[in-house]
Protein backbone atom coordinates (compact mmCIF):
# COMPACT_ATOMS: atom_id res chain seq x y z
CA UNK A 1 0.00 0.00 0.00
CA UNK A 2 1.08 3.11 -0.88
CA UNK A 3 1.86 6.37 0.80
CA UNK A 4 -1.14 8.14 -0.70
CA UNK A 5 -3.30 5.15 0.11
CA UNK A 6 -2.32 4.82 3.38
CA UNK A 7 -3.37 8.34 3.92
CA UNK A 8 -6.52 7.99 2.25
CA UNK A 9 -7.38 5.05 4.24
CA UNK A 10 -7.14 7.26 7.36
CA UNK A 11 -8.75 10.19 6.17
CA UNK A 12 -11.64 7.76 5.05
CA UNK A 13 -13.86 7.88 8.51
CA UNK A 14 -13.36 11.79 8.49
CA UNK A 15 -15.30 11.84 5.06
CA UNK A 16 -18.12 9.70 5.38
CA UNK A 17 -18.29 12.06 9.12
CA UNK A 18 -18.22 14.92 7.02
CA UNK A 19 -20.26 13.56 4.35
CA UNK A 20 -23.19 12.59 7.67
CA UNK A 21 -22.61 16.31 9.05
CA UNK A 22 -23.83 17.84 5.23
CA UNK A 23 -26.91 15.05 5.33
CA UNK A 24 -27.59 16.70 8.24
CA UNK A 25 -28.00 20.07 7.34
CA UNK A 26 -30.40 18.98 4.73
CA UNK A 27 -33.34 19.80 7.16
CA UNK A 28 -32.60 23.31 6.32
CA UNK A 29 -33.28 23.42 2.92
CA UNK A 30 -35.82 21.18 3.00
CA UNK A 31 -38.30 23.16 5.48
CA UNK A 32 -37.61 26.52 3.64
CA UNK A 33 -38.64 24.55 -0.01
CA UNK A 34 -41.43 23.15 2.48
CA UNK A 35 -42.45 26.45 3.38
CA UNK A 36 -42.22 27.54 -0.34
CA UNK A 37 -45.28 24.66 -1.81
CA UNK A 38 -43.35 21.53 -2.37
CA UNK A 39 -43.70 18.25 -1.49
CA UNK A 40 -41.67 15.53 -0.36
CA UNK A 41 -40.79 13.70 -3.54
CA UNK A 42 -40.42 17.32 -5.55
CA UNK A 43 -37.67 17.62 -2.75
CA UNK A 44 -36.39 14.77 -4.15
CA UNK A 45 -36.69 15.47 -7.40
CA UNK A 46 -35.26 18.89 -6.98
CA UNK A 47 -31.89 17.16 -5.70
CA UNK A 48 -31.68 14.20 -8.08
CA UNK A 49 -31.64 16.84 -11.04
CA UNK A 50 -30.04 19.39 -9.41
CA UNK A 51 -27.03 17.19 -8.61
CA UNK A 52 -27.07 15.86 -12.37
CA UNK A 53 -26.77 19.99 -13.25
CA UNK A 54 -23.65 20.25 -10.91
CA UNK A 55 -21.91 16.87 -11.50
CA UNK A 56 -22.58 16.18 -15.31
CA UNK A 57 -21.06 19.56 -16.64
CA UNK A 58 -18.05 19.53 -14.26
CA UNK A 59 -16.92 15.62 -14.58
CA UNK A 60 -16.98 16.49 -18.53
CA UNK A 61 -14.82 19.85 -17.58
CA UNK A 62 -12.53 17.89 -15.66
CA UNK A 63 -12.06 14.23 -16.85
CA UNK A 64 -14.51 13.34 -18.95
CA UNK A 65 -13.43 9.89 -18.85
CA UNK A 66 -15.17 9.83 -15.49
CA UNK A 67 -17.90 9.87 -18.11
CA UNK A 68 -17.67 6.52 -19.44
CA UNK A 69 -19.26 3.38 -17.80
CA UNK A 70 -19.89 0.25 -19.06
CA UNK A 71 -23.64 -1.37 -20.07
CA UNK A 72 -23.44 -4.48 -18.25
CA UNK A 73 -22.15 -2.42 -15.23
CA UNK A 74 -25.60 -0.35 -15.17
CA UNK A 75 -27.31 -1.94 -12.64
CA UNK A 76 -24.97 -1.21 -10.21
CA UNK A 77 -26.19 2.63 -10.75
CA UNK A 78 -29.85 1.63 -11.06
CA UNK A 79 -29.18 0.43 -7.46
CA UNK A 80 -27.58 3.02 -5.85
CA UNK A 81 -30.33 5.44 -7.81
CA UNK A 82 -33.57 3.70 -8.26
CA UNK A 83 -33.55 1.09 -5.51
CA UNK A 84 -31.43 3.76 -2.62
CA UNK A 85 -32.34 7.25 -3.29
CA UNK A 86 -35.42 6.82 -4.93
CA UNK A 87 -37.10 4.08 -2.78
CA UNK A 88 -35.55 5.05 0.68
CA UNK A 89 -37.17 8.59 -0.13
CA UNK A 90 -40.10 7.67 -0.78
CA UNK A 91 -40.63 5.05 2.28
CA UNK A 92 -39.18 7.53 4.95
CA UNK A 93 -41.55 10.66 3.80
CA UNK A 94 -44.16 8.56 3.00
CA UNK A 95 -43.62 7.17 6.62
CA UNK A 96 -43.34 10.41 7.90
CA UNK A 97 -47.35 11.14 6.63
CA UNK A 98 -48.40 8.05 7.91
CA UNK A 99 -46.75 7.93 11.48
CA UNK A 100 -44.06 9.97 13.35
CA UNK A 101 -41.01 11.66 12.76
CA UNK A 102 -39.34 10.13 15.46
CA UNK A 103 -40.56 6.49 14.81
CA UNK A 104 -39.76 7.06 11.02
CA UNK A 105 -36.09 8.53 11.77
CA UNK A 106 -35.23 5.20 14.32
CA UNK A 107 -36.94 2.55 11.55
CA UNK A 108 -34.68 4.17 8.40
CA UNK A 109 -31.26 4.12 10.90
CA UNK A 110 -31.95 0.50 11.22
CA UNK A 111 -29.62 0.72 7.75
CA UNK A 112 -26.19 -0.08 9.42
CA UNK A 113 -27.95 -3.33 10.55
CA UNK A 114 -29.01 -4.16 7.05
CA UNK A 115 -25.57 -2.99 5.70
CA UNK A 116 -23.74 -4.83 7.96
CA UNK A 117 -25.83 -8.27 7.21
CA UNK A 118 -26.12 -7.87 3.34
CA UNK A 119 -21.87 -7.01 3.24
CA UNK A 120 -21.50 -10.61 5.53
CA UNK A 121 -23.44 -12.28 2.54
CA UNK A 122 -22.15 -10.04 -0.57
CA UNK A 123 -18.29 -9.51 0.29
CA UNK A 124 -17.95 -12.10 3.21
CA UNK A 125 -16.91 -9.25 5.67
CA UNK A 126 -16.63 -10.93 9.62
CA UNK A 127 -19.48 -9.52 11.94
CA UNK A 128 -16.70 -9.17 14.54
CA UNK A 129 -18.22 -8.32 18.44
CA UNK A 130 -17.08 -4.70 17.98
CA UNK A 131 -18.95 -4.23 14.96
CA UNK A 132 -22.05 -5.97 16.45
CA UNK A 133 -21.33 -3.27 19.36
CA UNK A 134 -21.00 -0.65 17.52
CA UNK A 135 -24.22 -1.00 16.21
CA UNK A 136 -26.01 -1.63 19.18
CA UNK A 137 -24.87 1.42 20.51
CA UNK A 138 -25.77 3.26 17.94
CA UNK A 139 -29.01 2.67 17.17
CA UNK A 140 -30.02 2.88 20.94
CA UNK A 141 -28.31 6.25 20.50
CA UNK A 142 -30.33 7.02 17.45
CA UNK A 143 -33.49 6.13 19.49
CA UNK A 144 -32.65 8.49 22.34
CA UNK A 145 -32.23 11.22 19.84
CA UNK A 146 -35.41 10.70 18.02
CA UNK A 147 -37.32 11.06 21.34
CA UNK A 148 -39.19 8.23 20.87
CA UNK A 149 -39.10 7.04 24.51
CA UNK A 150 -41.60 9.82 25.67
CA UNK A 151 -43.68 8.16 22.68
CA UNK A 152 -43.66 7.44 19.28
CA UNK A 153 -47.42 8.25 18.01
CA UNK A 154 -49.82 6.40 15.81
CA UNK A 155 -47.44 3.38 14.99
CA UNK A 156 -49.11 1.13 12.24
CA UNK A 157 -47.77 -1.85 10.27
CA UNK A 158 -48.45 0.37 7.00
CA UNK A 159 -45.83 2.71 9.03
CA UNK A 160 -43.61 -0.40 10.13
CA UNK A 161 -43.16 -1.91 6.53
CA UNK A 162 -42.56 1.77 5.58
CA UNK A 163 -39.91 1.86 8.15
CA UNK A 164 -38.39 -0.93 7.54
CA UNK A 165 -38.26 0.05 3.70
CA UNK A 166 -36.56 3.17 4.24
CA UNK A 167 -33.99 1.01 6.37
CA UNK A 168 -33.11 -1.51 3.51
CA UNK A 169 -33.33 1.23 1.20
CA UNK A 170 -30.76 3.71 2.89
CA UNK A 171 -28.17 0.66 3.22
CA UNK A 172 -28.15 -0.13 -0.40
CA UNK A 173 -26.56 2.50 -1.14
CA UNK A 174 -23.29 1.13 0.17
CA UNK A 175 -23.61 -2.44 -1.06
CA UNK A 176 -24.31 -1.23 -5.04
CA UNK A 177 -21.96 1.45 -4.25
CA UNK A 178 -19.39 -0.41 -3.17
CA UNK A 179 -20.11 -3.17 -6.33
CA UNK A 180 -19.78 -0.35 -8.07
CA UNK A 181 -16.37 0.82 -6.85
CA UNK A 182 -15.16 -3.04 -7.18
CA UNK A 183 -15.51 -2.58 -10.95
CA UNK A 184 -12.82 0.30 -10.95
CA UNK A 185 -15.30 3.36 -11.16
CA UNK A 186 -14.05 6.54 -9.73
CA UNK A 187 -16.42 7.80 -6.35
CA UNK A 188 -17.68 10.61 -9.00
CA UNK A 189 -18.76 8.35 -11.04
CA UNK A 190 -20.77 6.43 -9.44
CA UNK A 191 -22.44 9.60 -7.66
CA UNK A 192 -23.06 11.47 -11.17
CA UNK A 193 -24.57 8.55 -12.18
CA UNK A 194 -26.41 7.66 -9.30
CA UNK A 195 -28.67 10.40 -9.76
CA UNK A 196 -28.98 10.24 -13.11
CA UNK A 197 -30.81 7.30 -12.63
CA UNK A 198 -32.55 8.75 -9.55
CA UNK A 199 -33.68 11.12 -12.46
CA UNK A 200 -35.32 8.65 -14.10
CA UNK A 201 -36.51 6.67 -11.12
CA UNK A 202 -38.63 9.97 -9.45
CA UNK A 203 -40.59 10.89 -12.75
CA UNK A 204 -43.74 8.78 -11.51
CA UNK A 205 -44.13 10.72 -8.31
CA UNK A 206 -43.81 14.44 -9.78
CA UNK A 207 -44.78 16.85 -11.89
CA UNK A 208 -41.68 18.49 -13.50
CA UNK A 209 -43.77 21.60 -14.89
CA UNK A 210 -45.51 22.13 -11.20
CA UNK A 211 -42.25 21.99 -9.50
CA UNK A 212 -40.66 24.42 -12.08
CA UNK A 213 -43.63 27.00 -11.75
CA UNK A 214 -43.08 27.09 -8.07
CA UNK A 215 -39.30 27.81 -8.57
CA UNK A 216 -40.41 31.04 -10.48
CA UNK A 217 -42.52 31.93 -7.46
CA UNK A 218 -39.49 33.10 -5.58
CA UNK A 219 -35.94 33.24 -6.84
CA UNK A 220 -34.67 32.19 -2.97
CA UNK A 221 -36.17 28.94 -4.02
CA UNK A 222 -33.78 28.18 -6.85
CA UNK A 223 -31.12 29.47 -4.22
CA UNK A 224 -31.80 26.85 -2.06
CA UNK A 225 -32.67 24.33 -4.63
CA UNK A 226 -29.32 24.83 -5.90
CA UNK A 227 -27.80 24.46 -2.78
CA UNK A 228 -29.12 21.73 -1.50
CA UNK A 229 -28.12 19.73 -4.62
CA UNK A 230 -24.53 21.50 -4.02
CA UNK A 231 -23.56 20.98 -0.11
CA UNK A 232 -26.23 18.19 0.77
CA UNK A 233 -26.19 16.12 -2.15
CA UNK A 234 -23.48 16.38 -4.86
CA UNK A 235 -20.87 16.79 -2.31
CA UNK A 236 -21.94 14.85 0.94
CA UNK A 237 -22.41 11.69 -1.37
CA UNK A 238 -19.09 12.11 -3.26
CA UNK A 239 -17.49 12.26 0.06
CA UNK A 240 -19.06 9.12 1.12
CA UNK A 241 -18.55 7.14 -1.75
CA UNK A 242 -14.69 8.22 -1.54
CA UNK A 243 -15.07 6.73 2.46
CA UNK A 244 -16.30 3.65 0.77
CA UNK A 245 -13.46 3.25 -1.20
CA UNK A 246 -11.27 2.44 1.71
CA UNK A 247 -13.77 1.41 4.49
CA UNK A 248 -15.95 -1.62 4.75
CA UNK A 249 -19.56 -1.07 3.76
CA UNK A 250 -20.96 -1.41 7.81
CA UNK A 251 -18.06 0.94 8.66
CA UNK A 252 -19.42 3.52 6.59
CA UNK A 253 -22.93 2.93 7.77
CA UNK A 254 -22.71 3.36 11.33
CA UNK A 255 -20.35 6.38 10.59
CA UNK A 256 -23.69 7.97 8.70
CA UNK A 257 -25.43 7.67 11.98
CA UNK A 258 -23.96 10.58 12.73
CA UNK A 259 -26.51 12.30 10.31
CA UNK A 260 -29.55 12.11 12.80
CA UNK A 261 -27.14 14.04 15.69
CA UNK A 262 -26.20 17.24 13.17
CA UNK A 263 -30.36 17.33 12.45
CA UNK A 264 -31.23 17.27 16.21
CA UNK A 265 -28.33 19.90 16.70
CA UNK A 266 -29.61 21.98 13.82
CA UNK A 267 -33.37 21.67 15.48
CA UNK A 268 -31.96 23.03 18.57
CA UNK A 269 -29.88 26.00 17.40
CA UNK A 270 -31.66 26.89 14.56
CA UNK A 271 -35.38 26.16 15.32
CA UNK A 272 -35.38 26.27 18.90
CA UNK A 273 -36.61 22.61 19.73
CA UNK A 274 -36.27 21.47 22.92
CA UNK A 275 -32.71 19.09 23.63
CA UNK A 276 -33.50 16.79 26.60
CA UNK A 277 -31.15 14.90 28.60
CA UNK A 278 -32.02 11.44 26.76
CA UNK A 279 -30.58 13.09 23.41
CA UNK A 280 -27.43 14.59 24.89
CA UNK A 281 -27.24 10.87 25.83
CA UNK A 282 -27.92 9.82 22.66
CA UNK A 283 -25.57 11.85 20.90
CA UNK A 284 -22.80 10.97 22.94
CA UNK A 285 -23.60 6.74 22.21
CA UNK A 286 -23.59 7.31 18.80
CA UNK A 287 -20.49 9.55 18.84
CA UNK A 288 -18.78 6.67 20.22
CA UNK A 289 -19.72 4.00 18.48
CA UNK A 290 -18.87 6.01 15.61
CA UNK A 291 -15.11 5.94 16.84
CA UNK A 292 -15.41 2.21 17.88
CA UNK A 293 -16.64 1.29 14.23
CA UNK A 294 -14.20 3.93 12.24
CA UNK A 295 -11.24 1.43 14.03
CA UNK A 296 -9.28 -0.90 12.05
CA UNK A 297 -9.50 -4.58 12.93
Amino acid sequence: MGNKEKRMKKAAPFLVAAAAVLWGMLVVFVRRLGDGGFSAMDIVCLRAYGSVAFLFPGLFLINRKLLKIRLKDTWCFVGTGVFSIVFFSYCYFRNVEVSSVAFSSILMYTSPVWVTLLSAVCFRERISRRKLSALFLALLGCVLVSGITGGAGCISIYGILLGLGSGIGYGLYSIFGRYALNRGYHPMTVTAYTFLFACVGVLPFVRIPSIIEKLGTDPMLWATALGMAFFTTTMSFSLYTMGLCYLEPGQAAVLATLEPIVSTLVGVFFYRELLTVSMLMGIALVLFSSILISKNG
